[in-house]
């Protein structure tokens, strides 16, 4: 009877084990997209192949993102020299008509203001964030050489603006 609930253990431990093992293997898969900044600059998921990429996504509308830009800017200009590109990724609409609706104009004049020397993508509606894995506003998405996403989606931040010690461990790692 010990034997048999100690193979029924064994078993279903293997079984978690193979189940995490097989979500991991899927974020192992390179993310395809296509964004277009506020200059209309187009970066793709291609031309980014062999870069490690932080990508934040926020909201001009959004409290945080003014914390999340601050963030944003320590972390471009510590890791920047250690080859690490990093976007800050609207998810506002182009639309005129939606609530959710910024212009690059007034991107760019969000992001001047709060300092972002950063490139800013957008994402209309969040299309590309959603196929990542974000939940929610703001998120950190970290791409490794090969395009694949590193872990799980990092939302929310650090009330002090600090990315780079929320990031570190995963950039060092794939560094």
């Amino acid at each position: 009877m010990l034997l048999s609930k100690r193979k029924q253990f064994l078993a279903g431990s293997l079984t978690l084990l193979a189940g995490c093992l097989a979500l991991g293997a899927q974020n192992r898969t390179p993310v395809e997209f296509s964004l277009k900044s506020i200059d209309g600059q187009t970066v793709t998921s291609d031309s980014l192949r062999g870069e490690v990429v932080v990508m934040a996504f926020g909201a001009s509308w959004l409290p945080l993102s003014k914390t999340q830009l601050q963030g944003v800017r320590k972390l471009a200009d510590e890791y920047s020299e250690r080859g690490v590109v990093v976007y800050w990724v609207s998810t506002e609409s182009e639309d005129s008509k939606s609530k959710n609706y910024a212009s690059d104009e007034q991107l760019r004049a969000f992001s001047q203001k709060y300092g972002l020397k950063v490139t800013v993508l957008r994402d209309p509606d969040g299309a590309v964030s959603k196929r990542m894995g974000v939940d929610q506003l703001p998120s950190i998405i970290i791409l490794d050489k090969q395009g694949n996403i590193v872990g799980a989606p990092i939302g929310g931040l650090d009330p002090n603006g600090n990315l780079t010690n929320q990031l570190a461990s995963r950039l060092d790692r794939i560094l």
